[in-house]
Parts: structure tokens; C-alpha cells; sequence
């Protein structure tokens, strides 16, 4: 078992309304599809009102080379990567104390915009005290699934080491992948849809007196995780590595492939541990899209209110691949909802077509 403790963001600093965002796509798909009036209220009907991103609109409308572009990635994933960490470590909405890089065992680092070897999280090691023997997890390539299985693999590691503290960190710079000469509605729809949002998240063991460290009520215990794979179905979501970056992989399949597949997941998931779905009262749901979320809602059946905080942080930030489950989390940890003994669900999908699943219990703090 592994308690969460503390969520820390770092919001990058242009913050673009979804109606500019418009005006930007008008101007480059017109001319591609004759349908193009048609198809630009996708921008105003998937319930987004802004998103953050790390570069200014005038940065995106000139064309960049991949190692600009993934320049740009390492120098903004180790500033706010360290920013995240900080906040997280700091937060007194949640901590009774700050916590030091120095406590910390393990960190977990999850990306799929950009790449760097060493990985972000040894530079970012090179910015803060951490100690020398903290192992490093770097997780490359898992798309929208990334935060919640770095939380599984932060799980996996707390049970194996009760006296642990771990953190979880999501550095997703998706404007930076975009492409001026993809004119596919893959693209089309990403740009509508995907934002750049980094986040860090505490997780101690079960031998750590928590207490002593939480300011919360309840504090959400991690009792199990459950990854699921479906095999064949690559094309459904991630990357087409070309020589100019990345080009995304985005299937306009992917609700209904929720509707008919994430139910029996979770189903199967909640029989082995012998609770029934009726007793799930928070969904942490990954907010890929607002079809996404209904797909989510009429698949398991949930009421509105119990997806309300991830449709909150879809409409004031967008999809921010990895990341945006964390900022969901940290809507709940500031929000106080969940009361002693409550089960919840931190779930997301991504590329291979996968899924990942987290069962919580919200305990009180000893």
C-alpha cells in the first residue's frame, strides 16, 4: 500500500483561451479541408476554455526543426519539472511540514513529448539536494496512461519498501510536438484538444507514520493497481516518429472502444477484489476529451457529480497527457470530498491501447 500525500503543479506561463486557438487552426487547415467551418467548433464543443502552453502563439505559427523543438522540451521540462517538485514538497494545503529532497528514495519520471538522455529527472537531480543514491525510474512513451501507471509503479515500489517516500513526476509538452505540415484531422483534433501541464506527486508506505506528516483528514490509501493491454491495437493512440518529430496517432474510435472495453476491465478488476462498482465513489478520471468522459460516464454508469472535477480541470487546462490525472488528483486532495473509508478508482488510457488502474481507500491519518 502506498499513501498519496501531496500533488504539486507547475503551470506553464501562456495561458491561451480556446477561442485564439481557433483563429490559429482557421489560418493553417484552411485551404486543406473544404470542410473546414464545419469542422472548427470542435474547438468550442469539447468543453475546454483555456489551456496553458509553454511558448507564446507567435512561437507556434513559425516552423521549428525536431531539435529545436526538443531543445526547447529539455530546457522547460527541467525548469518546471523542478518547480513541480517544490510545490509538491512544500505544500502546506497538505503537509504539516515541508519535505526534503533528501527524504526522497525514489523518483518516477514519466514523459512522452520530448526525449533526453540523461533523462530529465537526472537534471533535475543536478538542480535540488536530492541524495546520490535516490533511484531513478525514468518511463518513456506510456501517452495519456503515463500518471496513473508511474503511480502503480510508485505503488509496486512503497510495497516493497513500507518506509519509503517516493514522488511521481509528469512532464508533458505536447504544444512542442506540433506539426505545421500534418494536415490530417488526427492533428486537426489534437490541436483542439492536447495542452502542455506538469505535476509531482508524494507517495509514502504504509510504514511511515503519516500523521506526522499530513495535514488532511483522510489521506487516499493505493490498495491495488490493475494494468490491462489489448493486444493489436496500436494504431488506436501515440506517435509516428518522423524526421521532423512527432506526428500523432489519435483514432476517432477511441470512446467507443472505452464503451465497449473499459467495463469489463474495471468489472473483472473489482470482482478480484470482491467489491462491487456500485461502491466506487470517486472516479479519478484521466480527462482525455469530453467524449472520453462520456464514454467513461455511460460505460460504468456514473453519476455527473462523480466526474464533475475531471470535466473542471478538462475545461480550464485541456489534455495534458500524463499529467492532467494528476492535476484531477489534486483537485480532490484541495477539495476535501472523499471521507474516511471511501473507495475510489484513479484511472487513464494510453498508447498500446492500455489501460491503468488504481483502487484508493481514503483513510484517517496515523
Amino acid at each position: 500500500m502506498a499513501y498519496i500525500l501531496s500533488v504539486g503543479k507547475s503551470i506553464p506561463p501562456n495561458q491561451m483561451p480556446q477561442d485564439a486557438t481557433v483563429e490559429f487552426a482557421k489560418e493553417l487547415f484552411e485551404g486543406t479541408f473544404k470542410d473546414i467551418n464545419r469542422l472548427l467548433p470542435a474547438f468550442k464543443n469539447g468543453d475546454i476554455e483555456s489551456r496553458q502552453f509553454v511558448k507564446n502563439m507567435d512561437w507556434y505559427t513559425s516552423k521549428h526543426s525536431f531539435e529545436d523543438k526538443n531543445n526547447t522540451y529539455i530546457e522547460a521540462a527541467v525548469t518546471l519539472g523542478t518547480e513541480a517538485i517544490v510545490n509538491c514538497l512544500t505544500a502546506k494545503q497538505f503537509l504539516k511540514r515541508d519535505i526534503g529532497c533528501e527524504e526522497i528514495d525514489a523518483i518516477f519520471f514519466i514523459s512522452s513529448t520530448g526525449i533526453s538522455t540523461p533523462s530529465i529527472d537526472a537534471k533535475i537531480m543536478n538542480q535540488l539536494p536530492f541524495k546520490d543514491s535516490t533511484k531513478r525510474v525514468p518511463i518513456w512513451g506510456l501517452g495519456c496512461a503515463g500518471g496513473a501507471s508511474g503511480l502503480s509503479r510508485a505503488h509496486d515500489y512503497c510495497k516493497a519498501y513500507p518506509f519509503a517516500k517516493v514522488i511521481v513526476v509528469c512532464v508533458e509538452l505536447c504544444s512542442l510536438t506540433f506539426q505545421h505540415d500534418d494536415l490530417s484531422k488526427s492533428n486537426f483534433i489534437g490541436t483542439s484538444l492536447f495542452a502542455d501541464g506538469v505535476a509531482c506527486t508524494l507517495l509514502a508506505g504504509e510504514g511511515i507514520k503519516i500523521k506526522e506528516l499530513s495535514s488532511l483528514k483522510t489521506v487516499p490509501n493505493t490498495l491495488s493497481t490493475r494494468s490491462t493491454f489489448m493486444k493489436d491495437s496500436e494504431e488506436v493512440m501515440g506517435w509516428d516518429i518522423k524526421n521532423n518529430g512527432f506526428y500523432v496517432i489519435f483514432s476517432r474510435d477511441i470512446p467507443s472502444i472505452i464503451k465497449n472495453w473499459l467495463k469489463q476491465t474495471v468489472a473483472e478488476y473489482l470482482q478480484e477484489e470482491n467489491i462491487p462498482l456500485q461502491q466506487i465513489k470517486h472516479f479519478l478520471a484521466h480527462p482525455g476529451g469530453k467524449k472520453v468522459l462520456q464514454a467513461y460516464q455511460s460505460s460504468l454508469g456514473f453519476a455527473d457529480e462523480q466526474l464533475q472535477i475531471s470535466k473542471k480541470v478538462l475545461k480550464n487546462h485541456g489534455n495534458m497527457s500524463s499529467a492532467t490525472v494528476m492535476y484531477v488528483m489534486e483537485e480532490y486532495l484541495s477539495s476535501r470530498i472523499a471521507a474516511e473509508s471511501d473507495l475510489g478508482i484513479i484511472a487513464a488510457l494510453g498508447p498500446g491501447f492500455c489501460s491503468e488502474l488504481l483502487l484508493v481507500e481514503w483513510k484517517t491519518a496515523v
